[in-house]
């Protein structure tokens, strides 16, 4: 009798995996492996914001602050990753990111391959943003490339690792391993060439964070506090020698994704995809030209 109530419990209630994706069959984190945050990191401002406990950074933004880091050494090609737990409850107009850049380097005309969560309010969920733009302002509205997601579980949960691989001729974003987006090299003019940072950071976006900035940050719910653990930046630096081989995000070592990896990526994209520029009437497609076709 037990083994029937229990054969009915399976059938009526749904399997809590339900609306997670596919396994992508290869788990490229796990070939990295992860550094102490003062091994390959370094404060770039907001110091009195940054605390380091139970192996994971923390760095919170308040009305007076908020912080970032970045790393020592620029890359030319790699794996960037960290495992992230967000803040609960009201955060809008608050910006969570972990990214790429060089515009210490090249001020108002560098690169960016970002991952970034949009602040949110109650009851809402939290969207991640994928963009890439080239050799600009990086004003999202004029030539950004964004793509944002709403995630198959709650991030401000548990840690879980994002992370982005950058290779000449793609760049490929993940989710606890699961391609949510590639984005290959077309040509030189809509790709990341020159040597970029790694960069994490939390701060005040309320012009436009928050579903195109209508909720602003309330500091009445500080401080927001985004937790990094897990941190990985493997690759080529801009100090490697020219033979040093950039790496994969499958098991090819010539890069691309399986067909597995793909079949994951599409269930996402399928799934839990929200807004895509390349779809957007409203944007003017001369400007990114990887959309054509």
């Amino acid at each position: 009798m037990a083994f029937f109530l229990f054969l009915l419990l399976i059938l009526l209630v749904p399997s809590s995996n339900a609306q997670w994706p596919p396994s992508p069959g290869y788990w490229p984190s796990s070939r990295f492996n992860s550094m102490s945050f003062y091994k390959g990191y370094k404060n770039l401002w907001g110091p009195s914001h940054q605390s380091f406990g139970q192996n994971a950074l923390s760095i919170w933004l308040d009305r007076t602050s908020g912080s970032g880091f970045k790393s020592v050494r620029p890359f030319r090609s790699g794996y960037f990753g960290a495992s992230i737990k967000l803040q609960p409850g009201y955060t809008a107009g608050v910006i969570t990111a972990f990214y790429l850049s060089n515009n210490e380097a090249h001020p108002g005309f560098h690169d960016e391959v970002d991952i970034e969560f949009l602040g949110t309010t109650f009851g809402k969920p939290y969207t991640l943003q994928t963009n890439v733009y080239i050799r600009g302002s990086g004003d999202g509205r004029i030539i950004g490339r964004e793509m944002k997601f709403h995630l198959w579980f709650d991030p401000t949960q548990n840690f879980h690792h994002y992370a982005i691989l950058w290779s000449p001729k793609e760049l490929i974003f993940l989710v606890d391993d699961v391609p949510i987006r590639r984005y290959p090299r077309k040509s030189d003019a809509t790709f990341p060439l020159r040597p970029m940072w790694v960069y994490g950071s939390i701060w005040d976006a309320s012009s436009w964070a928050t579903e195109d900035g209508k909720y602003k940050a309330d500091y009445k719910y500080q401080p927001f506090v985004a937790r990094y653990t897990n941190f990985k930046a493997t690759g080529c630096s801009a100090y490697s020698p020219a033979r040093c081989h950039p790496v994969s995000a499958s098991p090819f070592r010539s890069g691309g994704l399986t067909r597995q990896q793909y079949r994951a990526m599409r269930w996402v994209q399928s799934h839990n995809l929200v807004y895509d520029y390349c779809r957007d009437s409203k944007r003017d497609h001369s400007l990114t030209p990887e959309c054509w076709g």
